[in-house]
């Protein structure tokens, strides 16, 4: 089984269900990726400071060899760290990341953070962190614009077919749609029940952007990282509007909440090691929630944000 795809505003494919490469180990890594393959999963969503990008690369070379796919049947997304936001550094760090996934271009390239933080040489240390060489959090001078128009410059030299965002607020967005000659065909955000941000959603869609879902569990990719919010937060899985709406549907609690965001037309990459759930997270377009337990599910937002730049030291919010 494979996923139902978006057509993005740049007129490429998307799938809607994807597979998030954040926190997936080294040394697991090029097998997940295969396995994933093997099981249906076209989009893999990376990113440099994730520090997996070769093995992910690994993984594929070896899909493509084994013949279960062929490059243009997958759909790869990387990310723009925010230490390479100088407009003359995007182009350099983009082909050292296609370098190592072994690949000539990506399906979709997105700007991390709105977020310009100080160079550091790749030679000197990789992958990214939020902190400079010297270990402190240093600001760069880089305006999004600057960074927008390098990165337009990946899709005419067809390093990128897409280009997009994450982590922007749609005062942002409506900043950049005034500049940008290259529209950003998605906007990547935090989205879940605790934390549905509707009126950002619903104006990304009205601008044609695909909106695709990070941390669709909720608190569950946070607790390992000792985020505070994420330890005293009760578990989605385990919440009453979802568990009967899961046990109504004979779904799993993953499948409803995957479901909520995919019947709304947002996108999700799930990630998990175990092989029955990584089946599962991909059957999530073929049953229907009704309006109401869509709205039931949504209700239970509390504005609740688990990936904070303020946990990272940054010092302030962007959000």
């Amino acid at each position: 089984m494979s996923s139902p795809v978006v057509k993005l505003n740049s007129g490429y494919e998307m799938p809607l269900v994807g597979f998030g490469l954040w926190k997936v180990n080294n040394d697991t890594c090029a097998d997940q990726v295969y396995n994933a393959i093997k099981a249906g999963y076209r989009l893999f969503d990376g990113a440099c400071d994730y520090g997996n990008e070769v093995e992910v690369g690994q993984g594929v070379a070896r899909a493509i060899k084994d013949g279960l796919v062929t490059r243009e049947d997958l759909f790869l997304v990387s990310k723009l760290w925010n230490s390479f936001h100088d407009g003359d550094k995007v182009e350099p760090i983009a082909r050292k990341q296609l370098a190592d996934l072994g690949i000539d271009y990506f399906d979709l390239y997105i700007v991390h953070f709105p977020v310009a933080l100080e160079y550091v040489d790749p030679s000197v240390r990789y992958p990214p962190s939020w902190t400079n060489a010297q270990g402190k959090i240093q600001h760069s001078k880089a305006t999004i614009q600057e960074t927008w128009t390098a990165m337009e410059s990946l899709v005419d030299k067809k390093l990128a077919r897409s280009i997009g965002v994450s982590n922007f607020s749609a005062q942002l967005l409506m900043d950049l749609l005034r500049y940008a000659r290259i529209r950003p065909a998605t906007l990547q955000i935090e989205h879940h029940p605790y934390l549905t941000q509707k009126t950002l959603v619903d104006y990304a869609q009205q601008e044609g952007l695909t909106v695709t879902a990070y941390s669709s569990f909720g608190p569950l990719s946070f607790i390992e990282l000792e985020v505070e919010k994420a330890q005293d937060t009760p578990r989605l899985f385990d919440h009453t509007v979802i568990t009967s709406l899961a046990t109504k549907y004979n779904r799993t609690p993953a499948q409803v909440l995957l479901r909520w965001a995919t019947q709304r037309n947002i996108a999700v990459i799930p990630k998990s090691n175990d092989p029955t759930r990584l089946a599962q997270n991909l059957q999530v377009t073929d049953f229907d929630l009704e309006a109401g337990e869509i709205d039931s599910i949504s209700a239970l937002n509390q504005h609740l944000r688990f990936n904070d730049p303020l946990n990272y030291g940054l010092g302030i919010t962007i959000f």
